[in-house]
């Protein structure tokens, strides 16, 4: 026979296991929402990173080299700006890749000996070889022949070479250049 007493221990079990479930729940909840604030945090790195490689890059305004007395190209100077939609970019940091038929030389643009490349400011108001503007132009000048050259002899009229600048962040930006086939009687070439 069953009794008052008895229908009021099934309630108050029924309402443990209740708000068991319940805390249950909240954990889980929580373990939940921490984890999707994580991945959210993560992706937005991944993200401004991916963004990064991809935008902040320089560009090459133009390209020009001077002819030796011997009608080899010794230097090439790169005029260098910032892509559209690029951060701000340290040129001391950016490496480069230079290929030729016979040879690949690399290095990073500030680390090099002062011979082989320099950097010099065009028309950025700062002079910490920092492109911070659109506007900031830098010249990048490669020496290529001479006792501390990138390259041992030069450039020939015909030859070509392959240029690749990485910013810090991993955009590349790659340029061929080539040489126009008679340097005769010229002091200086568009590349």
């Amino acid at each position: 026979m069953l009794t008052d007493n008895d229908r009021g221990q099934v309630g108050i079990g029924t309402l443990i296991v209740f708000i068991a479930m319940v805390l249950v729940a909240a954990i889980a909840a929580g373990v939940l929402i921490n984890t999707a604030g994580l991945l959210q945090t993560q992706a937005e790195a991944t993200g401004e990173e991916s963004t990064q490689q991809v935008a902040d890059r320089v560009q090459v305004q133009s390209a020009t080299g001077a002819v030796s007395e011997w009608d080899k190209i010794n230097k090439i100077n790169l005029t260098l700006t910032k892509s559209p939609g690029a951060g701000d970019i340290q040129l001391n940091e950016t490496s480069y890749e230079m290929v030729t038929s016979s040879a690949v030389e690399t290095g990073i643009l500030n680390s090099t000996p002062s011979e082989q490349v320099t950097i010099r400011n065009i028309s950025a108001e700062t002079d910490d070889n920092v492109i911070t503007e659109r506007s900031d132009r830098y010249k990048v000048e490669f020496l290529l022949n001479g006792t501390n050259a990138i390259l041992d002899d030069g450039l020939e009229g015909g030859d070509s070479v392959t240029i690749t600048l990485t910013t810090a962040p991993g955009a590349s930006t790659v340029t061929e250049i080539r040489v126009p086939d008679s340097l005769v009687d010229r002091d200086a070439v568009a590349l």
